[in-house]
C-alpha cells in the first residue's frame, strides 16, 4: 500500500502494469475505492503503467471534514501525477471520477491527452437533491440510503447475486464524512462551460440500466466535445465495469488502442 501527502491530505494510490509503460489513471465513483476498477484490469493489454487511487474521503485515504469543493478533488488528482512524474495519461474516471476527468483535462492540458468518462455527466443532479441526501446521511448514515443506492448502481440481474453484498458493504463502510464532502463538490458542479472548449480524444461510456446517471445524460456531455465518441453498454448499470467487465474492457481496450496508447 502507498501513501503520499497531497495537497493537505494523505491519498492512498496503487500502480500496476509496467512502470515504464503508458500511463493509465482511474477515478472512483463515490462511496466505492480503488476495487472498482479489480475485474476489468486482468483483461486490458499488457504494458500499460495502471494508476489508481482513493479519492479523499474513501477507501485508505484521509477523510477530512467536508465540505469539499470539485477543485480540491481536481488539485488532488493533480497533484498525484506530478508526485508520480505522470504525463501525458489517459484519464479513465467514473461517476464524480468523471467530474474530476473533465476538470483536469480542462487544467492541465500536460496531464490529460485523452479520457474517459464513464457513467457521468457535465452537471450531475441538482443541489437540492444533493442535500436531501446529504441530510439524510447526517440523520442515519450512509446505511440510511444504501439500498436506494443499490437499485441505482446495478440492473435487477446483479441485486440477485451474493456479490452485491460486497458492493453494499463497501458503500456503507464509506466514512459519512467522506460521503458527505463529495457529495457536496458534485452539487456545486456545473462544467457546461469548460467542458465544452475542450479538444482531446473522449470516450463516453453510459449503460442502459443506470440509474443515477442515465445514458441521455453522459451522451449530452459526450456532444459538448468536438468528435468524442458513445458506447452504450446495453443491461449494464452505473458501475458497468462491475457488472459487466469483459464489454468494458473490450470497449476501453478498443480506445486505447485508437488513441495509438499501447
Amino acid at each position: 500500500m502507498k501513501m503520499a501527502a497531497i495537497n493537505g491530505t494523505m491519498i492512498h494510490y496503487r500502480e500496476d502494469g509496467d512502470p515504464d509503460g503508458a500511463p493509465l489513471v482511474f477515478a472512483n465513483s463515490l462511496g466505492c475505492d480503488l476495487r472498482l476498477w479489480d475485474q476489468i484490469l486482468p483483461l486490458l493489454p499488457k504494458g500499460l503503467r495502471i494508476i489508481r487511487y482513493d479519492k479523499r474521503g474513501h477507501g485508505l485515504s484521509d477523510a477530512p471534514p467536508a465540505p469539499y469543493k470539485m477543485g480540491q478533488l481536481v488539485t488532488d488528482a493533480e497533484q498525484l501525477l506530478d508526485h508520480l512524474e505522470v504525463r501525458d495519461c489517459l484519464f479513465v474516471g467514473l461517476s464524480i471520477g468523471g467530474l474530476i476527468a473533465q476538470g483536469l483535462a480542462v487544467k492541465r492540458m500536460d496531464l490529460v491527452r485523452a479520457m474517459v468518462i464513464s457513467n457521468t455527466a457535465a452537471k450531475i443532479g441538482t443541489a437540492d437533491l444533493w442535500q436531501q441526501r446529504i441530510q439524510a446521511i447526517e440523520a442515519g448514515g450512509v446505511e440510511a440510503l444504501a439500498d436506494s443506492i443499490m437499485e441505482r448502481w446495478f440492473p435487477k440481474a446483479f441485486r440477485e447475486t451474493p456479490a452485491l453484498h460486497a458492493w453494499r458493504n463497501m458503500l456503507t463502510r464509506t466514512p459519512a464524512q467522506g460521503y458527505i464532502g463529495c457529495s457536496q463538490a458534485i452539487a456545486g458542479t456545473d462544467f457546461m462551460t469548460p467542458t465544452s472548449g475542450l479538444r482531446l480524444p473522449t470516450l463516453a461510456i453510459a449503460g442502459s440500466e443506470d440509474g443515477s446517471t442515465p445514458p441521455d445524460l453522459v451522451r449530452e456531455t459526450a456532444d459538448l466535445i468536438p468528435g468524442s465518441k458513445f458506447h452504450l453498454i446495453r443491461g449494464g448499470g452505473h458501475l458497468p465495469c462491475v457488472d459487466s467487465p469483459e464489454e468494458y474492457a473490450r470497449v476501453l481496450t478498443g480506445f486505447l488502442r485508437e488513441t495509438g496508447h499501447v
